[in-house]
């Protein structure tokens, strides 16, 4: 397999681009003329983030106070209480103190079958932060209070939690999926109408660093079952330079890692739209990979990304809150509904990383199947096809592919499939990251509204 396995349980010539990425986004060739789009369809999901001094406001602050500024968040200011925290994956229990956050109520205006969670915060050495969910559904009932993540950018064992996603929670009529909300029967007609989400600081009692969130928001999504999507219009032609990583160069490394390389498309996928923005890890964050290993910042980003608790690097808001450790960026886990919107995008300069899940056949070029795979979308060329940097070749310099537009658009935004025996599996319904800068420009500010994103 290239890929993490998926969580879900329904669930003319380019025009050359600028080199370099600034935090601005380069130059780009504009839409094309004389070829329309089909009329947007409706919107299948939903993306609410908690970003400014007036959003963090509006919420309950047990013990945390609002950071103004240029980027507005939240940190711990004093404690409510304290917890004994037993660390699964360490077999030890860390006495912390703790402040909380828990925001309004958002009603979906999609009411959703499922809803992912993402953050971005700075977490110093011995401090962690706790999301959860709870929501209201469409009958009325509350569920529990459902654990989201439990992240920290740190990993020493000492001084560290091991970050983690939490499984086995449930209703009986909701579940948790690794990092996944999801009505257990979505043919039953019940729906997720609202939510909140409780944000939790942690770190030892009596210090003084503390967490910093500067964004917390969900993805609520109703997509319809369908192993088939109409191809949309071509509008674009342009190329991003985005840097070229293979995840294969890497097998055999770090194996406590979810295997090593080959399963990495999802740190790998991160790690080539962080250094598009211009960042990258420190020669001392990468002072322990072996080396004379190719490429260092991927083997960093393996372990920067991995979840203890699924035993691999392809937890989504964990790749988005890694990201987002990298000064000024920011991360969200959502879902778009077209290549249009990624379209949209790719023309203010982002690059969209995505999910899909395929059999050899079902997309030409690619020389292999997959239950669940990450790539990265830079761009389109003068047909319309994708061209996509996929981390599952064999160097550095296969990485850039084109494949085809409607095969693409197919195993990208199908909830169903079908796999080599014929039996139905899921699909990942149009599930993608998007990193940009905490500043955005005019023209990437808009087009982020257009596919929902604020």
């Amino acid at each position: 397999m290239t890929g993490s396995t998926s969580r879900r349980t329904v669930l003319t010539a380019a025009v050359a681009v600028a080199a370099g990425a600034a935090a601005s986004g380069p130059a780009l060739a504009a839409p094309r003329t004389g070829r329309g789009h089909h009329a947007a369809p409706a919107r299948t999901a939903e993306y609410h983030g908690f970003t400014t001094a007036a959003d963090w406001r509006a919420g309950r602050a047990e013990g945390v106070r609002v950071l103004a500024g240029r980027r507005p968040g939240l940190t711990l200011a004093h404690a409510i209480g304290e917890r004994d925290y037993a660390d699964p994956h360490l077999g030890t229990t860390t006495r912390y103190e703790y402040a909380r956050w828990t925001s309004p109520r958002h009603r979906l205006t999609v009411p959703a079958t499922e809803v992912i969670a993402s953050w971005n915060a700075r977490t110093p050495t011995g401090t962690w932060i706790e999301v959860e969910l709870s929501g209201t559904y469409s009958d009325g009932a509350e569920t529990p209070w459902y654990v989201m993540g439990r992240w920290t950018a740190g990993d020493d064992p000492e001084r560290d939690i091991r970050r983690t996603s939490v499984d086995d929670q449930g209703d009986g009529r909701s579940s948790v999926w690794t990092d996944t909300f999801a009505i257990d029967d979505a043919a039953s007609g019940l729906r997720l109408a609202s939510y909140r989400l409780r944000l939790s600081l942690y770190r030892r009692p009596g210090t003084g660093p503390a967490p910093t969130v500067w964004r917390l928001g969900a993805m609520g999504s109703d997509v319809p079952d369908r192993y088939t999507v109409p191809a949309s219009t071509p509008g674009l032609t342009a190329e991003l330079p985005v840097p070229r990583y293979s995840q294969e160069i890497h097998a055999g490394q770090y194996p406590q890692y979810d295997n090593g390389g080959e399963a990495w498309c999802s740190p790998t996928s991160s790690q080539m739209i962080i250094e598009y923005w211009g960042r990258r890890p420190s020669a001392e964050q990468l002072a322990w990979v072996e080396p004379s290993y190719a490429d260092p910042q991927v083997c960093n980003a393996a372990r920067q990304t991995f979840d203890y608790q699924y035993d691999g690097c392809g937890n989504w808001p964990f790749n988005a809150a890694y990201a987002a450790t990298y000064p000024d960026l920011q991360g969200v886990v959502t879902r778009l509904g077209s290549l249009t919107d990624i379209e949209t995008l790719v023309a203010a300069g982002i690059p969209v990383i995505t999910s899909q899940s395929f059999l050899k056949t079902e997309l030409t070029g690619a020389g292999y199947g997959t239950s669940g795979h990450l790539m990265t979308v830079i761009g389109f060329t003068a047909d319309g096809d994708v061209i996509a940097n996929d981390p599952a070749s064999a160097d550095d310099s296969a990485v850039r592919r084109v494949y085809k537009r409607a095969e693409w658009e197919t195993i990208w935004l199908r909830t169903k499939r079908k796999t080599a025996t014929g039996a139905d599996a899921s699909g990942t319904g149009g599930v993608c990251y998007l990193y940009f800068p905490a500043e955005p420009s005019p023209r990437q500010r808009k087009a982020l509204a257009a596919v929902g994103v604020r």
